[in-house]
């Protein structure tokens, strides 16, 4: 068969083609009858098989041919003769691969339909190219096992986008703050809908290269999901920055091809490149911010800034370490942040078992099969029963080790996470060649010893210099330096052998072009550089780069290396600079403490002074401080104190710092606080549970918790976990519930507060008649629900409607009961006056975006209105001063202290809550817009943290100030003690 250009019409087909549509419809039919012959849903199928929903669905529908390892696993899952649906496969398979569907715009560009040959081309290209997923280590026994197909072994992980939100007070904690960070969170194919701009963040081997695969050969096949429909069409360009910024002058449009020696350049039609940037087709794919040196991180924003101006069309997805570039690096071009979370334990399960399932569609018989099955059950006990393991799979990339080395051992594992990179080094360099009786098949044998002398060389180089790759000539002249000092290897060959031997049966280097070396996953470089580093007794050089953020998982593995009295020398060293250098303090320190994590043998004076700069932070009183633990790791646990002796703050803290480290270590501390009557740590506790078993932690920690008023659900697991609890007055839904899920787990005698969030399931909330003591709904993004009228005649007193479909507004002229209504969303109506409100409203809060939209024209016609709240200056403001009975004023995020210059003198007002604190802003406006006031609130969340309290001075009526994260204060000496307090509350040194 031709690439398509050989004028066939579109009713026409070439020969061959009507059999494998044939056998391709068998195929899928085949599969259809068992699944229902077997009774499984699609997605109990998706289940049993390992397989992504995208991947059944294809093959059930007939749309593609599933990949061998797709229909093996299939087969298995739905108890069919694998050798038959491989037969049919086969039949269906053409020749030579089919074009990718392209959609309705490919061909266009400068030479018209001229270019839709070689766009087919590079399609096909590109699909092939990615679509493999290859894991270290994985080359056990064969060569061929080192690779799987990308739709058999990809597993969709969670990403998390933070979002910041106006707060009701259905908030719970978070209520009294104001602002507050809701992390919404997605599997990557529904996080990435709609955007076209995204910066994705995650830790090292957490997969972000993968999931860049998988866009690139879906796009590039035509197999994305419906929830990616704005990639439909598109062409994907694969840019991994660490071979780009090689060049020099990071590559134009027309030089992409070239500049990751792609075969297919110089077919490349003129002005292609061009015509889909221009078009919106073009999907660039910028792997590895975090993989080219700090200095040159500018110049790649400057590229992308570029791109941006000339192609703003175009769909962008950049990947980076969280530690390599600040928030909102790429914020002020729109793009969105997404963070790869660390893999649950359902994660873990499931790729344990995709793993083990794509090892199996390769095996050579059914006892082998049954084995490596075994294998795989065996593997998912050990990890839920050993923490230090279950800690050290949370990535793909240690997940697949352990696999490896779990199989590779017979089910043994050795244990800690630097013993398990032992290991793997030593499968790698010496045990899978000695077992296999391969002994020279480059003309060299180097010793696993010698391997590692020579590797650590490279990977030394690559850190000091800040590189992530390096020329093959240079790895040449680095061998060739250590040989004269390795007459046994030198005996052998020349350095360019023994670099080729290294990248062929090493398994730790490759090359991603002709011409350059770099190690297969930083992981191993760091290792081996440390290594090299001790060995150097460059700790001096250690110490000095331990604020970069490439060297940190150098400096925790250097920890491990060292001898007893070189560790305490680096740890030393470490805390001394620490302590004279301000700026870098709190980070120094930290890993200093999560060093002592890798010591093993350490003088307790040296471990004493560590732990004595880490108690300097401790407890937490705050959350940002419980984030800063939080990231130096398990060893923090050991040094968090309570609940006794502890202020609620701190227990909070406390609480939020083990929550966010997670495990088995970390439920016992969060253990001692199950019984606290305070609610916000209560709060806390219930807010992380979705970090753990949820039988275990329901057991553990929420049945123990005195009167349990508030959860927070975002899986089918929790929900059903809700019926062996005390439902608790207070829940909020995440997800896509049916309304018989929900009743089914929430009691109506107990539920007095409903938030319903990115429920794309429910039309209306008819199922809610039953809860007869309900008295505040939320409804979050639930963008299919058009109808409330439900609650009509119901108790619930106090509505939110967050970003739904404008449909329902028209129900509020039936919900007379309401007192308290908060909406959000491009709302059709031009002001208050105009909403189809019948209530008597008592409060009124407008979200971020809904004062775009209305105005406060109207807003009398509510004259026992006590409680206004708004995100942004809206117009009519002033009206707000008439209210008679208004009491209480929130102003958040674009709503500023500059607005109260737009109302009347307003005595009535004794409550401000200021939660968007500027630079400028005056407190004189406070004093002669709302002098009767009483209370006063102000949170910081910018640059600008100093408040001075002197304008205020002499409020009659002004007894409680409450300040969040301001830096410093002045003017509190003017008011009673006790008048002013601070969130968190200061250190005294």
């Amino acid at each position: 068969m031709g690439d398509g250009a050989g004028g066939k019409g579109p009713g026409v087909r070439a020969d061959g083609d009507g059999d494998r549509e044939e056998a391709l419809a068998e195929l899928a039919g085949r599969l259809r009858r068992l699944r229902v012959e077997r009774r499984l849903s699609v997605s109990g199928l998706e289940r049993r098989a390992g397989l992504g929903h995208t991947t059944v669905s294809r093959a059930l529908n007939g749309s593609g041919v599933p990949s061998e390892a797709t229909v093996v696993a299939l087969a298995r899952a739905l108890g069919a003769d694998a050798e038959e649906l491989l037969r049919l496969r086969a039949r269906a398979r053409p020749d030579v691969p089919q074009p990718a569907p392209a959609g309705p715009a490919a061909g266009t560009g400068p030479a018209g339909g001229g270019t839709a040959p070689f766009e087919e081309r590079y399609r096909r290209y590109v699909a092939e190219r990615h679509g493999m997923l290859s894991v270290i280590g994985l080359d056990l026994s064969r060569s061929d096992r080192a690779r799987w197909p990308l739709d058999a072994a990809y597993l969709s992980l969670e990403l998390a986008t933070p979002t910041f939100r106006a707060v009701t007070d259905g908030g719970g904690r978070a209520a009294a703050q104001g602002h507050r960070t809701e992390v919404t969170v997605e599997r990557a194919e529904h996080a990435l809908a709609g955007l076209r701009r995204v910066l994705v963040r995650g830790l090292a081997g957490c997969g972000k290269t993968a999931l860049l695969q998988w866009l690139a050969v879906s796009t590039a096949g035509g197999t994305l999901p419906e929830g990616l429909a704005q990639l439909s069409g598109g062409v994907p360009f694969w840019l991994p920055l660490r071979t780009l910024v090689r060049r020099g002058e990071l590559p134009a449009p027309e030089e992409y091809l070239a500049a990751v020696r792609c075969p297919l350049a110089a077919a490349q039609p003129p002005g292609w490149a061009d015509g889909l940037l221009t078009a919106g087709r073009a999907v660039l794919l910028v792997d590895g911010v975090d993989e080219i040196p700090q200095a040159q991180r500018h110049v790649a924003r400057q590229w992308l800034y570029d791109l941006l101006a000339a192609y703003p069309r175009a769909t962008y997805v950049v990947t980076t370490r969280p530690s390599a570039v600040p928030e909102g690096w790429l914020a002020d071009s729109d793009f969105t942040d997404l963070t790869i979370r660390p893999m649950n334990n359902r994660d873990v399960a499931v790729f344990v078992d995709r793993w083990h399932r794509a090892v199996a569609a390769t095996a050579g018989s059914d006892t082998e099969r049954a084995d490596i099955d075994g294998l795989g059950e065996s593997l998912k006990d050990t990890v839920r029963a050993q923490r230090d393991l279950a800690r050290l799979v949370s990535t793909p990339l240690l997940c697949a080790l352990v696999c490896a080395l779990h199989r590779d051992r017979r089910g043994h594992l050795p244990h800690g996470r630097m013993e398990l990179y032992q290991a793997a080094l030593s499968m790698l360099l010496h045990r899978r060649d000695d077992e296999r009786d391969i002994t020279a098949p480059e003309d060299v044998v180097l010793s696993e010893r010698q391997s590692i002398q020579l590797l650590q060389r490279l990977a030394y180089w690559l850190i000091r210099n800040g590189q992530t790759e390096l020329d093959r000539d240079l790895a040449t002249e680095l061998i060739a330096d250590a040989l004269p000092a390795m007459p046994a290897v030198a005996e052998q060959a020349d350095a360019e052998q023994v670099l080729a031997h290294l990248l062929a049966r090493s398994g730790l280097l490759r090359t991603p072009a002709a011409d350059t070396v770099d190690f297969v996953h930083r992981t191993f470089q760091d290792y081996l550089g440390a290594k090299a580093a001790v060995e150097a007794r460059d700790i001096p050089l250690l110490v000095r780069h331990a604020h970069d953020d490439q060297w940190e998982d150098v400096l925790r593995m250097a920890t491990a290396h060292a001898r007893p009295h070189e560790r305490a020398r680096f740890l030393t060293r470490l805390i001394a600079r620490g302590d004279r250098t301000p700026a870098h303090r709190t980070r120094l320190h930290l890993l200093a403490t999560a060093c002592l994590e890798h010591a093993t043998e350490l003088d307790p004076a040296v471990r004493e002074a560590v732990q004595s700069r880490t108690r300097a932070l401790l407890p937490p009183r705050h959350r940002d401080e419980a984030a800063v633990l939080a990231a130096a790791g398990p060893v923090v646990l050991d040094l968090l104190p309570g609940p006794e002796g502890l202020e609620e703050d701190e227990a909070e803290a406390v609480v939020l710092t083990a929550g966010r480290i997670g495990g088995d270590a970390a439920l016992t501390v969060l253990k001692r606080f199950r019984s606290s009557a305070a609610r916000v740590v209560a709060w806390q506790l219930q807010h992380v549970w979705d970090r753990y078993d949820t039988g275990d932690y329901v057991r553990d920690i929420l049945t123990h918790i005195p009167d349990l008023r508030f959860v927070d659900v975002s899986s089918a697991e929790q929900l059903s976990a809700l019926r062996t609890l005390d439902t608790p007055r207070a829940v909020t839904v995440r997800g896509d519930f049916p309304a018989d899920a929900l009743t089914d787990a929430l009691d109506p005698a107990r539920l007095r507060r409903l938030s319903l969030a990115e429920n794309r399931t429910l039309r209306d909330l008819a199922f809610l008649a039953p809860y007869t003591e309900l008295r505040r709904v939320s409804l979050v993004r639930c963008r299919r629900l058009t109808d409330i009228t439900p609650l009509a005649g119901s108790r619930v007193t106090a509505l939110d409607l967050w970003e739904c479909d404008p449909e329902v507004i028209a129900g509020l002229a039936r919900l007379h009961g309401i007192r308290q209504l908060m909406l959000d969303g491009a709302l059709p109506y031009p002001d208050l006056g105009s909403l189809p409100v019948a209530a008597d409203l008592v409060d009124i809060r407008l979200g971020p975006t809904a004062h775009h939209h209305l105005k406060l024209d109207g807003i009398g016609r509510w004259p026992r209105l006590t409680r206004l709240n708004l995100c942004g200056p809206i117009e009519g403001f002033a009206q707000a001063g008439e209210l008679s009975r208004l009491q209480y004023l929130v102003l958040q995020l674009d709503a500023h202290l500059s607005m109260l210059a737009l109302l009347p003198p307003s005595p009535q007002v004794r409550i401000l809550r200021l939660y968007s604190w500027r630079p400028g802003d005056d407190l004189d406006l406070v004093r002669s817009r709302l002098p009767g006031l009483t209370t006063l609130s102000i949170s910081c969340h910018a640059d600008h943290r100093h408040i001075d309290l002197t304008p205020l001075r002499g409020m009659p009526d002004l007894a409680s100030i409450s300040l969040h994260k301001a830096t410093t204060v002045t003017g509190a000496e003017h008011f009673p003690e006790g008048t002013v307090t601070r969130t968190p509350r200061p250190r005294i040194p």
